[in-house]
């Protein structure tokens, strides 16, 4: 059986193609201003990874913020329980996944089937969603992707207590006054977006294993500061940004965990 699963974010568009759910086919394309020809794009570049067209896919299943949106589809599904399917076949033993996007945050119980028991949605904050990262990295003239890294180096910890970025600039730019290095200045806004994402996932409870999911999981600053802030060792798959469309895929198949 062949399936796909197809993550409309709001960033980027992953897509990921499964034979008897085996990844054969995975691609990730920004979504653009249109993010119907995107997602075409991106469901092409995998179709032409995995050899196969159109007709041989059994089923489709599209989830995220523009589930809507995806080319074509057959059915929709929740981004959280996707989440929650595909973390769990990563790794069986997870009981809670933490998601961290670009434009937000979510937290979910699960049970050993990918089933959610409860979940919280970290509301519209950018210090909890990624675009925070982004923006602090602009701010400090480091780039994103050496920005997790730097964090690493910090000798001090620096209270950061705005929650919007306008007003996190405005903290910036003190802190620059004060000559604060950049490293302690990225510790602070990991520190500050793990506390946000940390009190989300606190109003549900969690258990483990702690499965982190998303964009953000591939920032070591942000892992090393959440991890400080829950007390405990996540769990951060391969390819965490696919997890969603794993899922997605998963659910097309009709997969149950465990089985």
């Amino acid at each position: 059986m062949i399936t796909m699963g197809i993550d409309m974010g709001s960033k980027n568009i992953k897509v990921i193609i499964l034979k008897d759910n085996k990844v054969i086919a995975k691609s990730n394309i920004m979504a653009g201003f249109d993010v119907t020809k995107s997602g075409q794009e991106a469901v092409d570049k995998a179709f032409k990874e995995a050899n196969i067209k159109k007709d041989d896919i059994d089923k489709v299943i599209s989830t995220g913020t523009g589930e809507k949106l995806a080319p074509f589809f057959d059915d929709t599904k929740s981004v959280v329980g996707c989440d929650s399917l595909g973390a769990v076949f990563t790794h069986p033993a997870t009981r809670t996944v933490i998601d961290v996007g670009a434009e937000e945050g979510r937290g979910m119980r699960c049970d050993e089937t990918g089933k959610i028991l409860d979940f919280e949605v970290n509301e519209k904050c950018a210090a909890g969603a990624g675009a925070f990262t982004e923006a602090m990295s602009r701010a400090l003239e480091v780039p994103l992707e050496e920005f997790g890294n730097l964090s690493l180096k910090a000798t001090e910890e620096i209270p950061m207590n705005a929650q919007c970025t306008v007003f996190a600039e405005s903290e910036v730019v003190t802190m620059v006054h004060n000559k604060v290095s950049k490293a302690n200045m990225a510790k602070a806004v990991h520190d500050a977006m793990a506390s946000r994402i940390s009190s989300m996932v606190r109003k549900i409870g969690f258990d483990k294993d702690v499965t982190l999911v998303g964009g953000v999981a591939k920032n070591v600053g942000f892992i090393e500061s959440l991890e400080k802030d829950l007390e405990l060792k996540l769990v951060v798959p391969k390819d965490p940004e696919y997890i969603g469309a794993l899922g997605a895929a998963l659910a097309a198949s009709g997969w149950k965990g465990g089985k």
